[in-house]
C-alpha cells in the first residue's frame, strides 16, 4: 500500500475543495450574507492541510487498483466532512450529524435532506448544496485528472473507481484528454440548461442551482416544494435535461467525432429510452383520471419518470398519492437507475441488460445443454469476468440492502418507508414513499440510522466495493 501517495492525492483533493468553496463565498458577498465567513474559514483550513500533505511529492508514485479504491473512498469521505463544516459554523445546520448527512447526500448526488425548511437557508448555503451535486456528478477525480497528472500511468484506477457503471473506457488514447472531454461535455450541457432556464423566465439564481442539480442528477432544490411552484415550461425543460444527463456520456462523444455515430446505436441507450417511454405511458394511463387532462397527466408522469430513473429526485407533485401501479413503476425505476458512464446512479441499465441476457442464456442451455452460447452487447462478446462481476455485484447489493433494512427496523417505522428509504439512499435517489416521500424528509430517523444511510449513499455512489474494501484488513497490508 503506497500510503505516501494516498496522502499526497488527498492533499490535492482538499486544495480543490477549497477552490470550489470560492463560489459560495462569492454568492455570500453578492447577497451580503454572513455565512460567507464560514466558507472562508473552511477554505483556509483545507488549504493549510492540503499544502502540508502535498508539500513534497512521493518518490514512489506507483499506483494500483487497491490504492485507487482506498484513495477514492477516503476522498469522498473527507470532501463530505469538510463540506459539512460551513453548515455547522454558520449554525444553519447546527448538528454535525445532520450537516454531514446533508453534505454526503450532496456529493453523492442523492438529494436526501434532513431540512424541514430549505428556503430558510442563506443563498451561499443553498448554492453550496447544489454545487456539491455538480462536483459529485462527474466526480472530483475526473476534474483533477483533467487539470493535472496525479499518478503517472496509473490514473485509470482512479477514473474507473469513481465513475458509476460496470466499466470505464478511454475515449481517446490519453486519459487526461478523456477526462477533459467528459468535463467539457458536462460543463457545456450545464451552461446550456442555465441559458434555456433563464430564457424561460426562471430567476438567475434559481436557474443556476437547478442546472447544477440536474447536471449532477442530485435533486437538492431551493424551494420547499421542489419544482412544483415553477411553470410547466420550466418543469418540461428540467424533464428533458435530467433524462439527457442520465445518458452514457460516450454517446455524446460519438456525436462530436468524425464518424458521427448515433448514440442510439448503443444498446444501453436504446433500453434506457425504451424503459422511460414505457413507464411514462403506463403512469399516464394510470393517473389521467385524477388529473385535469391527459396532457397534464403525461406532463407529471414524464417529469417523475425522468427524475426517478436518473436518480435525481425532483418532484412536481406528491406521487405518494398516486395509485399503487404508478408507485410500483417508480420503485422499479429506482432500482434500475440510469446508464453507466452518466452522472446518474442506481443499479444501471447496462447491468439490467446483462442480467436479462444471462437468464435467457441459462434457460436456453436447459433446452440445448450441449450448445455453447455467448452473451453479446453491441456486437461484442462479454467476457466471463464481466458476467461474474455483475452477478457478484447483485449479490453484494442484495446483502447490503437487507442488512440496512434490518437496522432501520429499530426506528420502528412502517415497512414501505424502510424499504424505499434503503432504495433511495443506496441508489442515490433522495425521496422515496410514505414518510420519506416528496413532502417528507430524513429528519425523522435517529442519528445511528442516519450514519447507516450515509454509508449507503457513499456505497451506492462508488459502486459498493471501494467503501466496503475500507473494512477489509487485507486492504491495508503492505503486500
Amino acid at each position: 500500500m503506497n500510503y505516501s501517495m494516498i496522502i499526497y492525492i488527498l492533499g490535492h483533493v482538499l486544495k480543490f475543495e477549497a477552490i470550489f468553496m470560492t463560489l459560495p463565498c462569492l454568492v455570500a458577498a453578492i447577497y451580503h450574507e454572513k455565512s460567507g465567513f464560514s466558507f472562508l474559514l473552511t477554505m483556509v483550513i483545507c488549504l493549510i492541510l492540503g499544502a502540508l500533505m502535498t508539500q513534497e511529492k512521493p518518490k514512489d508514485t506507483m499506483f494500483f487498483a487497491r490504492e485507487g479504491f482506498v484513495v477514492v473512498s477516503l476522498s469522498w469521505i473527507i470532501m463530505s466532512i469538510f463540506g459539512a463544516i460551513p453548515f455547522v459554523i454558520s449554525r444553519e445546520i447546527p448538528s454535525f450529524t445532520d450537516a454531514l448527512f446533508e453534505s454526503i447526500s450532496g456529493f453523492t448526488t442523492t438529494g436526501a435532506s434532513i431540512l424541514t425548511d430549505v428556503e430558510s437557508l442563506s443563498h451561499a448555503c443553498l448554492l453550496w448544496r447544489c454545487f456539491t451535486h455538480w462536483i459529485g456528478g462527474m466526480g472530483v477525480f475526473v476534474f483533477i485528472l483533467a487539470v493535472l497528472p496525479m499518478a503517472g500511468g496509473h490514473n485509470v484506477h482512479l477514473l474507473r473507481t469513481e465513475s458509476p457503471g460496470p466499466s470505464v473506457e478511454k475515449l481517446v488514447p490519453r486519459l487526461k484528454n478523456t477526462a477533459m472531454i467528459l468535463y467539457c461535455i458536462y460543463l457545456i450541457m450545464t451552461l446550456l440548461e442555465i441559458i434555456i432556464l433563464i430564457a424561460a423566465r426562471m430567476p438567475v439564481f434559481d436557474a443556476i442551482t437547478t442546472a447544477l442539480g440536474c447536471a449532477g442528477t442530485g435533486g437538492f432544490a431551493i424551494k420547499n416544494d421542489s419544482m412544483a411552484s415553477y411553470s410547466p415550461l420550466i418543469q418540461a425543460i428540467v424533464t428533458v435535461f435530467v433524462i439527457l444527463f442520465g445518458v452514457n456520456f460516450n454517446g455524446y462523444y460519438l456525436l462530436t467525432v468524425k464518424k458521427k455515430r448515433n448514440p442510439l446505436q448503443i444498446a444501453e441507450v436504446r433500453w434506457y429510452f425504451t424503459i422511460i417511454i414505457v413507464a411514462i405511458l403506463i403512469i399516464t394511463v394510470n393517473i389521467y383520471k385524477s388529473m385535469d387532462s391527459v396532457v397534464w397527466a403525461f406532463h407529471h408522469a414524464a417529469f417523475q419518470v425522468g427524475s426517478i430513473i436518473t436518480t435525481t429526485g425532483y418532484y412536481t407533485t406528491d406521487y405518494n398519492l398516486w395509485p399503487q401501479v404508478s408507485k410500483t413503476v417508480l420503485v422499479f425505476l429506482m432500482f434500475i437507475g440510469s446508464c453507466a458512464g452518466s452522472t446518474g446512479c442506481g443499479f444501471k441499465v447496462s447491468r439490467v441488460i446483462i442480467l436479462f441476457k444471462m437468464v435467457k442464456n441459462e434457460m436456453q442451455s436447459f433446452i440445448h445443454p450441449r450448445s455453447i452460447r455467448t452473451i453479446k452487447i453491441d456486437g461484442k462478446v462479454l467476457e466471463k469476468d464481466t458476467l461474474r462481476n455483475v452477478s457478484v455485484f447483485l449479490i453484494t447489493y442484495v446483502i447490503l440492502y437487507f442488512v440496512s433494512m434490518f437496522i432501520l427496523a429499530f426506528d420502528n417505522f412502517d415497512m414501505v418507508t424502510n424499504f424505499t428509504t434503503v432504495v433511495a439512499t443506496l441508489n442515490n435517489i433522495g425521496p422515496g414513499l410514505e414518510l420519506i416521500g416528496p413532502t417528507g424528509n430524513y429528519s425523522i430517523f435517529s442519528d445511528p440510522t442516519k450514519y447507516v444511510l450515509m454509508f449507503n449513499m457513499l456505497a451506492g455512489r462508488l459502486e459498493l466495493y471501494p467503501i466496503l474494501l475500507l473494512f477489509a484488513p487485507t486492504t491495508w497490508t503492505q503486500q
